[in-house]
């Protein structure tokens, strides 16, 4: 696969897609960062948000976030996005107790990125390895829509945002590899820079193909759009590829019943 030209348009948007506060909030925003834990444990750069009430008798879920553009880099920070702080809402964690992984990388993800995040995560206490979650937008979504190809039976549901590539990203998602992996995707139908129709585009192959994804989109939005993954929008619709998707509104609902197993 030759992803150059998205990459080079990566680093030229990286700077308009920000951390979720602007610099006055800073100590708001350290207050839920910090539980988003550094690791240095010389596998990745990484950072780690355990559950809520851990208790190492029960298996919690795991959630791999991946950031876009705005977020390569070392500094082990500039990853936690605007659904990191939702997923740290205090409610939220009391409600869905489970592990955040936040990797950073430095350019688009591959393989041996997967297979560090498949070690952390095999390192972890008390793992529900049936509930294995990703989601990411942008650059994120893209590595979303990549990794869960290389290995379709790790995760039991995706959620890529705007994650169908640029204009001119040549074809790199194969259908029939993920057709039965529960998919939650997002996008704006205004997006300048990934655009719509590549997405509305996979969707009605996996329709074609009987499987199981949900499309979001935001009428009016363009790129910007990580912000209503998890609370949703007014101004968001949802089309069903097929009866095997679960019509569950509420985002985090959903991702926590799919598992593995029921596939």
């Amino acid at each position: 696969m030759h992803y150059s030209k998205f990459f080079r348009f990566i680093l030229l948007i990286g700077v308009a897609l920000p951390l979720v506060a602007p610099s006055g909030a800073d100590a708001s925003q350290d207050k839920w960062m910090d539980l988003y834990e550094p690791q240095d444990d010389n596998i990745m750069v990484y950072r780690l948000m355990k559950p809520f009430g851990f208790d190492p008798s029960q298996r919690y879920p795991v959630i791999v976030s991946l950031h876009g553009g705005g977020g390569r880099g070392t500094d082990n920070r500039e990853q936690l996005k605007i659904w990191n702080q939702h997923l740290a809402d205090a409610e939220i964690r009391r409600s869905y107790p489970c592990y955040v992984l936040a990797p950073q990388v430095t350019e688009l993800y591959k393989k041996s990125d997967l297979e560090k995040i498949q070690q952390i995560i095999s390192e972890l206490p008390s793992v529900d390895t049936d509930r294995i979650y990703m989601l990411g937008h942008s650059m994120g979504g893209h590595g979303t829509n990549i990794l869960v190809q290389i290995d379709p039976d790790y995760f039991a549901a995706i959620a890529p945002s705007a994650g169908t590539g640029l204009s001119d990203t040549e074809p790199f998602i194969d259908a029939t590899l993920i057709k039965n992996v529960p998919t939650w995707a997002f996008h704006g139908d205004q997006d300048p820079t990934c655009p719509y129709d590549r997405n509305l585009n996979l969707f009605k192959e996996i329709k074609q193909l009987g499987g199981n994804m949900k499309l979001t989109t935001f009428k009016g939005d363009r790129h910007n759009i990580p912000g209503k993954i998890i609370p949703g929008a007014d101004n968001g619709t949802t089309q069903f590829s097929s009866d095997q998707c679960d019509p569950e509104p509420d985002f985090l609902k959903w991702l926590f019943s799919q598992k593995r197993s029921d596939r």
